[in-house]
């Protein structure tokens, strides 16, 4: 049972766990679910359910419904692509401006991050992968000290995270994100603006390249 007494803890408890249950398709994509039935699996009331849900719509990761319910959205391959055509850019300004702006211990927290998700995909540990990823991802906008970035970088980043677990190589892709995503955080570590860019660049090409070759699999999971 939950025991969690603040109610913005609760509110960010039920974000994490919706966010995790929709990337690792616990809730499947296509399906509709009903706020009530979520409280219940949570063991949480209605109101931290609903902020949570209001954040997750934003983000576009469900899609409200008044009077149906909560539409688990479908992963598809022509939303990955767009995503990843304003990501690419906005992610690599949001280095560039990290790289200049990195705080001591936000340097601390990249280099000891970029250690640890090296070790988890050497582990092939997707679940404590997630958990670093999604760290890093706000870690990111926070050094860059931007908030209309961080406004801009959060669905892009949830989104193209559901899209990545659900198509990922179980064998190769954790390794080879793992070591794109170092490098960028070692870049920024080192104050290198134009190395950060690279390296951004060089993980949204991958990304890419990912989504692509999806199309040999059928871009939709069930």
């Amino acid at each position: 049972m939950n025991v969690i007494n603040d109610a913005a803890n609760k509110s960010e408890f039920a974000y994490d766990k919706l966010e995790k249950m929709i990337t690792f398709r616990e809730l499947k994509p296509g399906s509709m679910v009903s706020e009530k039935q979520l409280a219940d699996s949570l063991e949480l009331g209605r109101t931290p359910v609903r902020e949570a849900l209001q954040r997750l719509s934003y983000e576009r990761m469900v899609e409200i419904h008044p009077r149906r319910g909560i539409l688990i959205p479908q992963i598809s391959l022509e939303c990955q692509l767009k995503i990843l055509e304003v990501r690419r850019d906005i992610e690599a300004l949001c280095a560039r401006f990290a790289a200049d702006r990195v705080s001591p211990s936000q340097k601390s927290r990249m280099t000891a991050l970029a250690n640890e998700l090296e070790a988890c995909a050497n582990k092939q540990d997707d679940l404590l992968y997630a958990d670093l990823l999604k760290e890093i991802h706000i870690l990111l906008v926070q050094a860059a000290n931007n908030e209309y970035l961080q406004l801009a970088m959060a669905p892009l980043q949830g989104l193209s995270r559901r899209f990545w677990f659900a198509y990922k190589n179980e064998t190769n892709d954790l390794a080879e994100a793992a070591h794109l995503h170092a490098a960028t955080l070692r870049r920024i570590v080192e104050g290198d603006p134009e190395g950060a860019v690279q390296a951004s660049h060089d993980l949204n090409d991958y990304l890419s390249k990912m989504a692509h070759a999806t199309i040999n699999q059928g871009a939709r999971v069930n």
